[in-house]
């Protein structure tokens, strides 16, 4: 367990576009991850974010947040 503001937020809008929330407050569903890519690497091996949206994440969308993930540094 971290503290919220050391972990990024992913959300799931009213319309399941899934995106990166950097500013922790865009509304809809939200999971969090840690910062680095090996846990975000995880999280999509283990489908954590597909079980947490109860949707499934298509793999450009995981592409699209990796490198969104890797531009916050």
């Amino acid at each position: 367990m971290k503290e919220k503001l050391l972990l990024l937020r992913i959300v799931r809008d009213k319309d399941g576009n899934i995106f990166l929330d950097s500013t922790g407050k865009k509304s809809g569903r939200g999971a969090y991850i840690c910062k680095e890519i090996k846990c975000f690497e995880a999280a999509k091996k283990d489908r954590k974010l597909e079980k947490a949206f109860g949707t499934k994440i298509s793999d450009e969308v995981y592409d699209s947040l990796r490198d969104k993930l890797c531009e916050l540094g």
